[in-house]
């Protein structure tokens, strides 16, 4: 009797244990709209996998990233801060860039595998491509992929093809492109192991690579990082599932996205790993409008990547964990990415580190079914890291500063700023400018915006540099 209740006690536990540390995904597509899935209203682009994590799962229509370009969003979902804290907040890193993500910030990988967690990132990095600032030195055990954006060539980022929708469509037409036009780098942990990388099939390795790393894992707690290259410009997709019309390009790449999250749901599934796994599937930014059929859709948001407005920070993101977030569920409620570091510490019920201010916030009930979120405030900095708007409750402001037309005198006096206030729950698309009628909260918004960005200001802590 005794040693049946021993096994009971064992096994209990045991289950204790895994529930305290579940395992997370998250999957980070690039440059991708808040109108290129199914479940966000796509009727081109079809997305079924993925439709059916936010059937199965919860899906997040308010959901913000801190930047609206690569590099400084990356910084921001990895250390729950926004980039000017971490001083990633000016523009994206170049082959030639000297600087990275601070190995000395705390990221989510830190986090977990602090805690015992195996880590990987396969995808993209885009955080500083030097061994002091690559995956390694930030939490992650294991990694493989372009360190940086796929439109960027080993060494020196020179000897690019032509750009723009057009030079896109000529790239796509030629699929050995990826080979005798570009040469961008793969690496392994900390070294170049292709030069040039095969575009083709870097979605479907990422995937192999995390499929491996599942099953290698899947007794133990684990963190995934899948931040896939595309759909960044160029546009590759493997030979067999290829569409030849260019006008198609877009849409064959997310369709093809969309059947390898469906390989890791499936592997999940099959390995009954489900109901102690969470998975996030969300992007960095949203739509290069400018390629046109080569760039997504921003659904009914306004503009796209590199700007404050909505199409260019509310992302899609689908969040997926049977039993634990309640099925075919929506949240509108104000998040983003910086509050995941701080939901995963508390899903694991870990501390974080007291002497590392972020600027996340937990988020772990919104997950649980409630609509109430602990976020009502969101800071606006432009793709060059200037502050530039907030959001308090459904208000926004934004405040655009007069630009200099490039032939213009330079005596010339700056245009006046654009002040713009939007009622997004009334105006998602942000059409009405409510400024004028509002000259008080207008002002009030402005005040707390320059308080929040002070304090940011103050307390900015170094990225990597190289000496």
């Amino acid at each position: 009797m005794s040693k049946i209740l021993l096994l009971v006690f064992l096994a209990t536990g045991l289950v204790a244990r895994a529930a305290d540390k579940p395992n997370f995904i998250i999957i980070f597509t690039d440059d991708q709209g808040y109108g290129d899935l199914g479940c966000f209203g796509s009727t081109k682009i079809k997305t079924p996998h993925i439709d059916r994590l936010a059937k199965e799962g919860r899906k997040f229509t308010n959901f913000m990233v801190a930047s609206p370009v690569c590099s400084p969003s990356r910084a921001a979902l990895l250390t729950g801060c926004y980039p000017k804290r971490v001083s990633m907040h000016q523009h994206v890193l170049f082959p030639s860039s000297k600087k990275g993500l601070n190995p000395e910030e705390h990221t989510i990988a830190d986090h977990l595998q602090g805690q015992g967690y195996a880590t990987a990132c396969f995808g993209k990095w885009h955080l500083g491509h030097h061994p002091e600032t690559l995956p390694q030195q930030n939490g992650f055990d294991t990694y493989l992929g372009i360190p940086y954006s796929n439109d960027m060539n080993h060494p020196d980022n020179k000897g690019k093809p032509k750009g723009g929708h057009g030079g896109m469509d000529a790239l796509w037409a030629d699929p050995q492109s990826t080979l005798t036009k570009w040469n961008t780098p793969l690496m392994e942990n900390e070294k170049i192991i292709e030069v040039p990388v095969d575009q083709r099939t870097v979605t479907r390795r990422y995937t192999d690579k995390s499929i491996e790393f599942i099953k290698t894992n899947k007794d133990k707690p684990f963190f995934l990082y899948l931040p896939h290259s595309m759909p960044h410009i160029p546009l590759y997709v493997p030979d067999g599932v290829r569409d030849p019309n260019p006008l198609n390009a877009y849409t064959n790449v997310i369709e093809h996205i969309d059947a390898e999250v469906g390989r890791i749901a499936n592997l999940l599934r099959e390995l009954k790993l489900t109901e102690n796994t969470y998975l996030i599937f969300t992007t960095d930014n949203g739509p290069w409008l400018q390629f046109k059929h080569h760039g997504g859709s921003a659904g009914p948001l306004r503009e796209g990547k590199g700007t404050t407005f909505e199409g260019g920070q509310r992302v899609p993101c689908v969040m997926w964990a049977p039993g634990r977030i309640p099925a075919g569920t929506t949240c509108d409620a104000l998040c983003g990415t910086i509050d995941l570091l701080p939901t995963i510490a508390s899903l694991t019920k870990t501390p974080l580190p007291a002497d590392k201010k972020i600027d996340g916030i937990d988020i772990s009930n919104l997950l649980t079914g409630s609509d109430k979120s602990p976020r009502n405030e969101f800071l606006y900095y432009t793709s060059q890291g200037a502050l530039e708007g907030i959001r308090q409750g459904n208000y926004k402001l934004l405040i655009k500063k007069g630009r200099r037309p490039r032939k213009a005198p330079k005596n010339q006096a700056l245009p006046k700023a654009q002040v713009m206030l939007f009622d997004l729950e009334a105006d998602l698309g942000e059409k009405n400018n409510l400024a004028e009628k509002n000259p008080e909260l207008v002002a009030k918004l402005g005040i707390r915006m320059k308080e929040l960005d002070a304090e940011i200001t103050k307390n900015q802590r170094q990225p990597w540099l190289k000496k």
